[in-house]
């Protein structure tokens, strides 16, 4: 199981740092994306914003375990990015009708939560 959530971590680690990166220093580009219609409306500050927390997220998944400060951290930042991808399903995807993004958003919401119960019993 640990191998597994490893894993998990790392995958779901990589995909933020991209795509928290790009939110967080070049919200402009992010806005003129055609394949990022949801940010066409927003200003850069809460991209910005949204790249912070997802970059945070990324580093929360694995620096705690890595090196065995706080590694509780881990699970809180795995509900944060579940939360993340909660909102952006709900408030955001569904409300813009954008539904063909809807299914990445779930597979990182389950990922997410993967993480944070398999983090939460293994300390438990």
């Amino acid at each position: 199981m640990n191998i597994a959530l490893w894993i998990v971590q790392g995958l779901l680690a990589a995909m933020y740092l991209m795509a928290g990166q790009m939110k967080a220093f070049t919200p402009a580009k992010v806005r003129a994306n055609p394949q990022m219609t949801w940010a066409q409306d927003k200003t850069d500050n809460y991209i910005r914003f949204i790249g912070v927390a997802e970059l945070l997220g990324a580093i929360g998944l694995l620096l705690p375990l890595i090196t065995g400060i706080l590694p509780w951290l881990t699970v809180l930042a795995a509900i944060g990015l579940a939360l993340i991808q909660a909102l952006a399903i709900f408030t955001v995807h569904l409300t813009k009708k954008e539904y063909q993004v809807i299914p990445v958003n779930i597979v990182l919401l389950v990922l997410a939560v993967f993480i944070a119960f398999g983090r939460f019993n293994l300390f438990s």
